[in-house]
């Protein structure tokens, strides 16, 4: 296989769509699975029966809460699929990863709860280490979770060679 071929086209579950939410058609997909008229999914689901029209005509874009309650009637539930195909799943709130404001660290930081000296970035002034802190450089961050995919031997990664421990010294 040649680096200059063509990336391969992803595999999409459903058929992409023009519309940025097609919500009128899942609804009428679920109506259908379930064999239910308008009156009985909007009864099943706790909405009045001209919330179900609304929506199916495209004249009310429905909220994810009212969609979610839809689509239970069938059993369904909502998921963030990427173009592969793969489920991304939500992040759990923990609250011992909130910082001395109360505020969430950003999601896309991998926290560090207790530290090691040199894994904050302050280390080097003589503060005082926080119970927890994160990694702020991208190509660190980046390293470590690729030597942590190897280190575990995901299928597609057990013929690789290990890559390179990121430097442990002062990260930005």
């Amino acid at each position: 296989m040649s680096d200059s071929s063509p990336p391969a086209e992803p595999i999409l579950p459903t058929e992409p769509s023009d519309t940025p939410w097609p919500a009128a058609g899942i609804v009428r997909a679920v109506r259908r699975r379930a064999d239910l008229s308008q009156r009985e999914l909007a009864r099943w689901a706790g909405v009045h029966h001209a919330t179900i029209g609304r929506i199916e005509a495209g004249r009310m874009v429905p909220s994810i809460v009212l969609l979610r309650r839809i689509i239970g009637v069938v059993g369904c539930r909502l998921a963030v699929v990427d173009e592969f195909g793969r489920v991304l799943k939500p992040m759990r709130d923990w609250q011992d990863t909130r910082n001395g404001a109360e505020r969430r660290y950003p999601s896309h930081l991998d926290t560090i709860l207790d530290p090691e000296p040199g894994e904050w970035w302050a280390d080097v002034y003589g503060l005082a280490r926080p119970p927890e802190t994160f990694y702020r450089d991208r190509a660190v961050r980046d390293a470590m979770r690729r030597r942590s995919q190897w280190e575990v031997r995901v299928a597609r990664h057990r013929h690789l060679p290990p890559p390179p421990w990121p430097s442990r010294g002062i990260l930005t």
